[in-house]
């Protein structure tokens, strides 16, 4: 059973400053920011300010001003971490795999060859992520 949006989850906490970020873009209507649990280096995750749990409950206008951010910030950790591809995920209710119940999106450069290591309770050195967060901005 699903339920409704709970804006105590960790990204409204991030979008009302409670909680502090690795901030890589910003605009009126979304939020970009580094994994704190990177799957590869330059993993980072889009949101909207807008909250909604996920995709079935999203506004479409939302969607249509997160999907193109979402491109842009493809393309800029791609360019920044020299990757072969880049990894879009996003998931709907705990049976997908969603842990976090803001609507996100991650986009994850990829190497040919490297695997993604796992989304686990190890959090990465700051140091690295605001050196990460800083390519991406350098890239846009």
């Amino acid at each position: 059973m699903t339920t409704g949006y709970d804006d105590n989850n960790i990204f409204a906490k991030i979008l009302r400053g409670e909680i502090p970020c690795h901030k890589v873009y910003e605009d009126d209507d979304t939020l970009a920011f580094m994994d704190v649990m990177p799957q590869a280096p330059g993993h980072l995750l889009v949101i909207p300010k807008t909250g909604s749990r996920n995709l079935f409950d999203a506004d479409p206008a939302v969607l249509a001003k997160t999907l193109p951010v979402v491109q842009k910030l493809a393309n800029a950790a791609k360019e920044a971490f020299d990757a072969d591809g880049v990894y879009i995920a996003q998931f709907n209710e705990p049976a997908a795999g969603q842990t976090v119940f803001h609507l996100h999106f991650h986009v994850v450069p990829r190497k040919e060859g490297i695997p993604l290591k796992p989304h686990s309770g190890t959090m990465e050195d700051g140091a690295v992520l605001a050196a990460n967060a800083q390519k991406v901005r350098d890239a846009l």
